[in-house]
């Protein structure tokens, strides 16, 4: 089972627009309600493994690390 984000959606003219609550920076547009949420899925999903990625070379720089799993 993965992990729910929370995404804040309005119809606004012809376009549905969106934003994840839970990650900044991801947001997306579509042209319809189920657009506008594979964009979102696909932009916190990219956002995700960007974010994996600077913590792993950030982590690296310094020698050895450990990935522990956190939930709420």
């Amino acid at each position: 089972m993965g992990t729910a984000y929370t995404a804040v959606i309005q119809q606004h003219g012809p376009w549905w627009i969106g934003w994840v609550e839970e990650v900044a920076g991801v947001n997306s547009q579509g042209a319809t309600r189920k657009e506008l949420l594979d964009n979102l899925r696909d932009a916190l999903s990219e956002a995700l493994e960007m974010n994996r990625e600077d913590a792993r070379a950030a982590a690296a720089r310094s020698g050895e690390f450990e990935e522990v799993e956190l939930t709420l």
